[in-house]
């Protein structure tokens, strides 16, 4: 992408890749699963050119950044860490943060922790999802949708990686293609069952808003680093229940503009889209000043929808 800078910074004890474009206030975008800083080539590009400096990381775990061995450092705490010493290695006090899927939750954290470090948020897809003193979320997704739900399927070290890596580019493709609202649901009988896994769809055409030319950059570093740190994120949503314990019913105090589809995996599952429309996500994010649902969209809306998402991040930061 012309005039995108890529440089490797020390962030945390881990070296990460961070992509960035034009000068002006930050703002920080943080990518989710299976993602990487290419998710934002189309904000990069539009927020650059309205003055501001575009920063991307490849998060832990992802492309070329480090990918530490061990599922546990992979926890909220080493995340947010890395966050946070990544805006400390740009010389800035402040940035205007904005997430997505698991970057979204990295995100919501990162503004819970450390605030004095956020003008404010926008976040897209996943809500502040407030901690349930009784139960583990793995527990209560278990719970709620069984053992084939797809984050109880990705605890096991191992066991999807093999179904995802032998076909990296088709499994990359039926995930960041799919348009199926609800919980996603993976069930073991193996990948022709699985919706989102390589060889269990028709190949089907790339949507406009996916090239051949971005399948083939997501492939290429899913292609050496496997799928493994990606995943290791959902290993610890246990641990990250355990290490949080102190903020049980914090509230996020920065201002924040949420987007979403109406078709995303995370709106139409979880009780999440009546934990919007009920006032209780305002009462856990007080400084919550507008939700957007865009018509027809699904889960990975900053690359679907990419210019009303960058129309509407800048149209909520220039206030600041």
């Amino acid at each position: 992408m012309e005039g995108v800078e890529h440089r490797t910074v020390e962030v945390n004890g881990i070296k990460m890749h961070v992509a960035e474009k034009g000068e002006g206030p930050v703002v920080l975008f943080l990518h989710g699963f299976p993602e990487l800083w290419y998710s934002w080539r189309h904000q990069i590009l539009a927020l650059s050119a309205l003055g501001y400096r575009a920063v991307a990381p490849d998060l832990r775990g992802y492309g070329d950044t480090d990918a530490p061995a061990s599922v546990s450092s992979y926890t909220i705490l080493h995340l947010v860490a890395d966050v946070v010493a990544l805006i400390d290695s740009l010389g800035v006090d402040q940035v205007f943060l904005v997430a997505h899927d698991w970057g979204a939750l990295v995100g919501w954290y990162t503004c819970l922790f450390r605030p004095d470090r956020i003008k404010a948020y926008v976040c897209l897809s996943v809500p502040f999802m407030p901690r349930n003193p009784k139960v583990k979320p793995v527990d209560a997704m278990r719970a709620l949708y069984g053992d084939d739900y797809y984050i109880c399927r990705f605890q096991e070290p191992g066991k999807m990686e093999t179904l995802y890596d032998n076909n990296i580019e088709e499994a990359i493709k039926n995930m960041l293609t799919s348009r199926r609202p609800g919980p996603p649901i993976l069930p073991k009988e193996g990948a022709g069952s699985n919706p989102l896994a390589s060889g269990s769809l028709p190949s089907r055409p790339l949507p406009s808003w996916l090239s051949q030319e971005d399948l083939t950059y997501y492939a290429s570093k899913f292609g050496k680093t496997g799928l493994t740190g990606g995943l290791n994120y959902y290993r610890n949503l246990n641990l990250n229940w355990e290490l949080t314990a102190a903020w049980t019913g914090v509230q996020v105090k920065v201002p924040v503009k949420f987007i979403t589809g109406d078709l995303d995996i995370v709106y139409t599952s979880l009780g999440t889209k009546d934990y919007i429309e009920s006032g209780a996500f305002k009462r856990d994010v007080p400084f919550l000043e507008e939700v957007v649902v865009q018509e027809g969209v699904a889960h990975f809306n900053n690359q679907e929808a990419a210019e009303d998402v960058s129309n509407h991040i800048y149209n909520f930061i220039k206030n600041f």
